[in-house]
């Protein structure tokens, strides 16, 4: 049985989970998101392996580019990525990747680009499905009106991390804050 090389990573937002298989960044998902057990479940299967907690260069190199994004030095990724989904999961994730640094899109918006507009549902579903957060920036989709819509490491870290981007966003945040009450 082969290994996906696992550490857990505390971060600003929260407490990631990262993997990698292969020398590959395989996961790098919420530690304590929702899907855990089944986002666990489908990778290990997809790569029929098991998780082993241990260190390796890319995992360093992951924290590394974490950390970097973070501090607004890094805007862009370059990990080697091993995504394990459907045919479909990986066209969504990909096209995922092309929401630019501080910018945001839609679940409409990511189906059109996709060829189809009613698949909304789907891409929304393979959104949440996606387990290398933040380098497949899923945080970047919100809804059509503007609202913040669902995100495994949930919404307060959505916005951070949106606001961390771009801080017209903490801004735009304020103002919807205002006008629900």
């Amino acid at each position: 049985m082969h290994s996906i090389e696992t550490q857990h990573f505390p971060t600003p937002f929260g407490e990631l989970l990262l993997g990698t298989f292969q020398g590959k960044l395989c996961l790098c998902d919420w530690r304590y998101r929702a899907m855990r057990s089944a986002i666990d479940k489908r990778i290990q299967k997809g790569l029929n392996a098991e998780y082993r907690e241990q260190d390796n260069e890319m995992l360093a190199e992951t924290r590394k580019q974490l950390g970097e994004y973070w501090s607004g030095a890094r805007l862009d990724f370059t990990l080697p990525l091993a995504f394990v989904g459907t045919e479909f999961q990986q066209r969504v994730w990909r096209e995922l990747q092309n929401v630019g640094y501080g910018e945001t899109s839609t679940y409409l918006a990511l189906s059109e680009k996709l060829g189809n507009k009613d698949a909304i549902r789907a891409v929304a579903s393979a959104n949440g499905a996606n387990a290398i957060s933040i380098i497949v920036p899923c945080h970047r989709i919100i809804g059509s009106d503007g609202s913040l819509v669902g995100y495994a490491g949930g919404l307060p870290a959505k916005k951070k991390l949106l606001t961390l981007e771009n801080p017209h966003f903490a801004r735009q945040f304020a103002e919807q804050a205002a006008l629900e009450f």
